[in-house]
């Protein structure tokens, strides 16, 4: 798992860095080329081209990568998760990943340039710093506390963020935000991607306060 963990964070850098150089090396030697939007219907290939190709299907890996780890993670704990005596053991660093929701910024920059909005769902990997607080509580014994804990602090995640995007509906649904329809579809993405986010955060944050506070309770008595 530590291993597994390295590997994802390095890879992660590795891509970033990649396409950091990339982008650079196109907009000073290549015309900018695949950053300033291109007609494919006459696009004819240069050795230039060769690096931001490479770094945009690595970080298209990467992104696959990470959510087949998602997938494979959410399927294990399931299965796990009835006969299981105490929590999975996950190594709090896997909270970096929350960092990557910092490349959800990038959508605003990809909108002027070619109107590309999909780096906005970025915004979800912010959700990954909820990982910090899961490790926190590995091999946590579960109890019937722990238990009520748990569903406490879902339900309490699950409303917050079905909330905010009701409202953000609601209010949205008005009329067109800021007289444009496209920033209206931007802010909706936004704002159910960064509730998504908070959920999956909140959901863990708040079983560790919970069971926190129970400890410090008991304590006291």
């Amino acid at each position: 798992m530590k291993n597994n963990t390295k590997r994802t964070i390095i890879f992660g850098v590795i891509c970033v860095l990649f396409v950091a150089v990339a982008s650079w090396y196109t907009i000073t030697f290549n015309d900018a080329r695949f950053i300033i939007p291109i007609d494919l219907s006459e696009y004819t290939f240069r050795t230039q081209d060769i690096p931001m190709i490479i770094s945009g299907i690595l970080l298209a890996l990467y992104i696959l990568y990470l959510f087949v780890l998602l997938a494979r993670s959410i399927v294990a704990s399931r299965q796990k998760e009835s006969a299981a005596k105490v929590t999975r053991t996950v190594n709090p660093k896997l909270g970096f990943l929350g960092f990557l929701g910092f490349v959800g910024f990038l959508g605003f920059w990809t909108y002027n340039m070619d109107k590309t909005i999909f780096p906005f769902v970025f915004f979800m990997f912010f959700g990954f710093f909820g990982f910090f607080y899961e490790g926190k509580m590995s091999n946590t014994y579960i109890d019937e506390r722990y238990k009520e804990n748990k569903m406490k602090a879902g339900m309490t995640a699950n409303r917050i963020a079905l909330t905010i995007i009701f409202l953000a509906v609601l209010i949205l649904g008005q009329g067109k935000f800021m007289g444009n329809l496209e920033y209206t579809l931007i802010t909706l993405i936004i704002v159910i991607a960064l509730s998504i986010a908070l959920e999956i955060f909140l959901s863990e944050y708040l079983l560790y306060r919970y069971d926190h506070d129970d400890q410090f309770d008991e304590s006291e008595e």
